[in-house]
Parts: C-alpha cells; structure tokens; sequence
C-alpha cells in the first residue's frame, strides 16, 4: 500500500486543498512543539535551578500558556478541516464512481460489476474517512515535524540526536512487519462486505417472489453466515490496528526511555545543564509521536486503502469516446442495424447475431425471438445504451447519407425516445407528477386523455387520493400491472417521435393486453415509431414489420 496514492490528488481535488493546509499547519505545528519546549524547559530551569519565584517567571509562563492556546486552535482547525475534507473527496469519489459505472453501461455491469459497484459506492468508500481525518494529518506531521524536532535535539544535545536516530528507523521497521501481518486482510474484509451486498440486493429484488412460494426464510442462514463473516474480518482488522499502536507505544517508550536515562547520567556527572536537558527530555517523545500515529492510523485506515484501490479500479475502466454530434430529428431518420452481434456475458455466443433492423419512421417494429435470444440486449443497442460487438448502427438522412450511432451525442437522442423497459423506473412523488414529469409540464386534458387511452384512469379512480397519491421508490403503492400503465402512460406523454416498449403486455391480463394494443395503435396513428420486444402473437399482428432475433455461438460465426 502506498503512504499516498497520487491518484487520490488527482480524482478528489477537494483533498489537494486540504492536503495543502495540512502542510501548512504541520509547519506551524513543528515551530510552536520547539517553542513549547524551550519555553517550558527555561521556566523549569529557572525555578527548580535558579531559585526563581512566580513573577520572575510570569513573562515564560503567559508565554507558554500562548504556545498552547496555538497548538489547541491549530490542531481545532485541522480536526475542523479533515471532516469537511474528508467528506467532500468521499463525495467527489462516490459521484465518480457512480458516473463512471452509469459510462461504462449497463452491460458492464451486469457481468458482475454491480453490486460490487453498488457496495463500493455506498459503504465501502465510506471506509476512507479514518484515512483523511487520521493517517494524512500524521503523515504530513511525520513528514515536518520529526526531522524539525531532531534537528534542534541535535543541536541542543549531538549525544541524544544519535540514540534518537538509531532508535526512530526501529518504528518503521515494525510497522513493516505489522503491515506483513495484515496484507489482504482489509481487501478480504471488504471483498465479504461486497458478497454479503450483493446476496442481501439479490433477495430484497426477489423477495416478492419467495414470500408468494413461502421460501422467505430459506437465504437466512446464507445471510447470516455472511455477516457473521464480514464481523470477524472487521474485528480482525480492529485486532492488527491495537496490536500495532501497542507495539508502537512499547517501542517508543522505551526509545524515549534512553534517552532520558542518558540524560540524566550526564545531568549528575556535570556533562549538559538543567535547560538542555528539560528541552531535549520534552522534545523527544515529540520525536517519535507523528511516525507512531502514523503506524496506528495507517493500520486503522486500511479499510479505507482497500475502497480506495477499488475506487481506482473502476476510475481507470477506459470508457468508449462519446459522441459530439447532434441527434438528427428522428421524426424524419432512418435507424438501420446491419449485422449486428454482442457478446452475451459468460456465454460463448452472440446474442443478438447477425441482426439486420430497419427502423422507418412512422412505422411499428416488433422483435421476437426465444428467451435468450438478445432482443433486449437489440433494444439497448439500438438506443446507444451498449455498443455492439459486431457490425453498426446508423442513423440513415432523408437525404440518404448517414451518421453512425457511435459519432452522435446520446443526450439529444434520448431526448426524442420514450423507453417503457421490463420493469419501469418510477421516480418517488405525487402520482400526476410521475406521469406528467413534474407540475405543468403536461396539461391536466391531456394527462386525462392518456390515461383513459391507457386505463389508467380507472387506476386513479380507484385510489383515495386519485392523482395526489403518493408513490414509494419503483411505484411502491401500485401493484405490478398498475405501474405498468404508470409508464405507458409516460410513454404516451412524452413528446418523443421514438418510442420502445420492452415487453409491456409481461405483467398484464387480457384487459391490460387490449389496452397495450389500442395505445401502440395510437401511437401510430400519432405517426410515432413504435419499437416492441413482442412475445404475444397479438402484438405481433400489430406491428408492421416483425424481425427474428436469434442468437448464434461465437465459434460458428467466427468460421463463417
């Protein structure tokens, strides 16, 4: 593990301020230590050698008291600062993350990235506060105020400089073996953390499903295994992190130790005088104490070292060059797929493969094909959310020159489609501004229209709070069928001339099915282009053109 990753600088720039006044405060720091125990050291020897009575010495104590007050208000402000900064680089991270994971696609992601991302982005990188409001201010003390502090031991005393600097490499060399000791166990920790993540969003995802089976209970013991796990993993690392201060502690005890017994051995012969000897005797454990913190916090941070590393990981995931140019009008362009193949994760085949699309505008397209086949994974092609293993993805002119999908900027294309997936994502809030998309956006006549073209004004009239109820994460409050229209409802709102409904009839009855049909002929009628993911044989009757997709194995296409 590296004392500082400079990669850390670079991805939160909040730390780079805050590791600037780090240093600048650790300078202040080492400058008001020598003071305190010259100070310190003088009225000692003035009163204890000397003689000397209160007011003789007030002028060396209102100084020292000053000297305190300072270290106080500047280890305050550190303390102050290291929360503020630890906080916005665990922000600034977190953001990054997440943004790069969203960059990377939902594919990259689901050939088993995601819940490792989702416990990364959560609490695992929460791990790294220790690391900004403990281990840095110490490294940055270690890097200022030990050779500061020796440098005026040796010049006050070249015969406790020497024991000191004989001593100090030992600190170092234990904190090596401690760190051999505890190598892998923080990425073990957190890798237990991560399984035990993903396994707990696997079953909250399904648990509709077991409770309705009466197999709710059945993951329990897996669950509990797991975290029984990650516990003694925590705990384990918690036992390194007080072992190694321990040791540290013991270290530095007795190096201050020889110190002071060379000290006084040479105060009785004669050999160094009373001033010195308090100086030196109050500078050194201030010698050894930023390289022991440094030690402890660094073992207690290793969680957060480990987050970090993953952190970096997912950050350093080159991300395919996005596109600059504008979206053309869809209402007028062509979509056109030709031999389009993807690779479909920890299989050996292309699923889609070989797929040839044409999507004309004002047309109804509709894909079928078994399980598995990939037309989800076209869906996702098509609209730029996964770029194609084989062939391309052109966006054919009225003109008829073309712009590949891979050259457009993806945002003004999303801009003209309205996407219904498999499972709808309903945003939190007031059911009309689900639907409308906020307050306004869509008047109250053609919210009604849509919803009675949907049926989804006998949903409404079937709630208390009719358009003011409130919906949970994901539609809570509606059940399946019902969110389902949410979304058509959605879909027919939006001004989009592209819309693609993944599967909408999945969750429906033969009444909701008739719905689905009566609004995609809408939808047509509107002179929109409708993409549908069609098993029914009713939607498929609907549609205008109707393409197979098929997959094929990757060796097989190969030889071709």
């Amino acid at each position: 593990m590296k004392p500082l990753d400079p990669r850390l600088l670079r991805y939160a720039r909040s730390a780079r301020a805050y590791l600037a006044l780090t240093v600048g405060l650790g300078i202040v720091g080492a400058v008001l230590v020598v003071a305190q125990a010259l100070l310190l050291a003088h009225a000692l020897a003035s009163v204890v050698h000397d003689g000397a009575d209160l007011p003789d010495v007030m002028g060396l104590v209102v100084a020292l008291a000053g000297v305190v007050v300072a270290r106080a208000t500047v280890t305050g402000v550190q303390e102050r600062y290291a929360h503020r900064a630890a906080t916005r680089a665990i922000g600034e991270l977190r953001e990054q993350v997440v943004g790069r994971a969203a960059a990377l696609g939902p594919r990259w992601l689901a050939e088993g990235a995601g819940p490792g991302v989702v416990t990364l982005a959560t609490r695992g990188i929460d791990a790294l506060e220790p690391y900004f409001v403990r281990y840095l201010p110490q490294l940055v003390l270690a890097a200022t105020l030990t050779p500061a502090t020796l440098l005026v031991v040796l010049r006050l005393d070249w015969v406790s400089a020497t024991i000191i600097a004989g001593t100090l490499p030992l600190i170092p060399v234990f904190m090596v073996l401690v760190g051999q000791l505890t190598q892998g166990r923080s990425e073990r920790g957190l890798e237990v953390m991560q399984r035990l993540g993903s396994q707990v969003l696997d079953l909250l995802a399904g648990l509709a499903t077991l409770r309705a089976f009466g197999r709710e209970h059945g993951p329990a013991a897996r669950v509990r295994e797991l975290g029984d796990a990650h516990r003694a993993a925590t705990m384990g690392t918690l036992r390194i992190a007080f072992l190694s201060g321990m040791v540290l502690e013991l270290l530095t005890t007795l190096s201050v130790a020889l110190v002071a017994v060379g000290i006084g051995l040479r105060l009785v012969g004669g050999d160094i005088d009373l001033v010195t000897g308090l100086a030196v005797l109050v500078l050194a454990p201030e010698v050894y104490l930023p390289l022991r913190q440094v030690g402890a916090h660094f073992h207690a941070s290793t969680d957060g070292v480990a987050a970090a590393t993953q952190v970096f990981a997912v950050l350093d995931t080159p991300v395919p060059a996005p596109g600059t140019v504008p979206a053309p009008d869809l209402r007028t362009t062509t979509v056109v797929l030709r031999g389009v193949g993807v690779r479909a994760p920890e299989r050996e085949v292309h699923a889609p493969a070989g797929l040839d699309l044409t999507v004309a505008p004002g047309r109804v397209v509709a894909l079928t094909g078994p399980s598995g086949a990939g037309k989800t994974t076209a869906v996702a092609v098509l609209l730029g959310l996964l770029r194609p293993d084989v062939g391309s993805v052109m966006l054919v002119h009225p003109d008829g020159s073309s712009t590949d999908l891979a050259d457009i900027d993806l945002a003004s294309f999303w801009r003209q489609v309205a996407w219904l997936p498999q499972r709808p994502v309903l945003e939190p809030g007031r059911l009309a501004d689900v639907v409308t998309g906020g307050a306004g956006a869509v008047g109250a006549s053609a919210r009604d229209e849509a919803a009675a073209l949907t049926g989804l004004d006998l949903v409404v009239a079937g709630l208390a709070d009719g358009w003011s109820t409130p919906l949970g994460r994901g539609g809570v409050g509606l059940s399946v069928g019902q969110r389902q229209r949410v979304a058509l409802t959605r879909a027919v709102l939006a001004p989009a001339p592209l819309v693609v409904l993944d599967e909408p009839t999945a969750h429906l009855d033969a009444e909701g099915e008739r719905v689905v049909l009566d609004t995609v002929r809408a939808l047509r009628d509107a002179g929109r282009t409708v993409v549908l993911v069609a098993h029914r044989a009713s939607l498929v009757a609907l549609a205008d053109d109707v393409v197979e997709v098929r997959p094929e194995p990757v060796v097989a296409q190969v030889r071709a």
